[in-house]
């Protein structure tokens, strides 16, 4: 069932005008969603419905991708969740794609959203998982592999702050096509940081809600980490930054940052 919804009440923040985008719910799954436009495969971020919260989980050995999610379902099982509770994903690619091959018919983000249509998750042909899908530069995996996984559970304290997964973004390929710069670099990861902003503000969440903002680059970006990240987050840089040597999933980007707002981290053992 598809609800529209403005940011969540018990949050007990107002709605910015810089915030254009509607979330959706996932009634299921306990939790609302930015969409990211009918047959995406992925959606914006995703954020906990009142009086659930968002766990992050890292596998301690990633593991293919189908056989993930059949050990997701075991999982959330085991702790009394419905399969629905799954709200975001984080995958290791063995390459980039070409732009042309990263949807449509015969391509990897087909047999995703294909998958995750099997198990009953659109709402009204919107993908409601978020998701990062990355290429590690060192030992890249043989397949599409699972990394780590978001669900939502009841919480079980008082504390009505917003959690949340805010989905990887590149930079739009516009911005210095095919450069690698410092300066192109720079204008890069700016671009990526004011959608980053633009996804917070629609889940209803501030810096200070951040617990974990991850940057996925092979470039050297120590001339401008301060500047266009650090300072940019306010808050949120008392966490620090998590580097991952990877590529954005499409060949023609170069940086890309996720991030996160949970009180509970797992370690899981498939």
């Amino acid at each position: 069932m598809r609800k529209e919804m403005g940011r969540p009440a018990s949050h007990g923040l107002a709605r910015s005008s810089r915030c254009a985008m509607t979330l959706l719910e996932q009634r299921d799954g306990h939790y609302h969603f930015v969409p990211n436009g009918v047959g995406s495969p992925y959606c914006r971020g995703v954020v906990a419905a009142p009086g659930y919260e968002v766990v992050h989980a890292t596998l301690r050995r990633s593991i293919p991708w189908r056989e993930g999610f059949a050990f997701v379902d075991r999982y959330l099982a085991s702790i009394g969740r419905p399969g629905a509770a799954l709200c975001a994903v984080e995958l290791r690619a063995p390459a980039t794609y070409r732009p042309d091959r990263w949807t449509g018919a015969g391509t990897f983000n087909q047999e995703y959203v294909d998958l995750l249509k099997s198990r009953g998750l659109f709402v009204d042909g919107e993908n409601p998982v978020a998701r990062t899908n990355v290429v590690p530069r060192l030992n890249p995996p043989a397949e599409q592999v699972l990394f780590a996984f978001s669900y939502t559970v009841p919480t079980a304290t008082g504390d009505t702050s917003p959690t949340f997964v805010a989905a990887g973004s590149g930079e739009d390929p516009s911005v210095y096509p095919k450069e690698t710069s410092t300066e192109a670099l720079r204008a890069k990861t700016r671009n990526v940081m004011a959608e980053m902003r633009s996804r917070l503000s629609a889940l209803g969440a501030r810096w200070e809600d951040v617990t974990a903002v991850d940057l996925y680059t092979v470039h050297d970006f120590g001339a401008f980490i301060r500047e266009e990240v650090l300072e940019q987050i306010g808050p949120a840089a008392r966490q620090g930054i998590h580097w991952y040597d990877t590529r954005p999933p499409i060949d023609d980007r170069e940086v890309e940052v996720d991030l996160r707002g949970v009180r509970q981290e797992a370690r899981v053992e498939a």
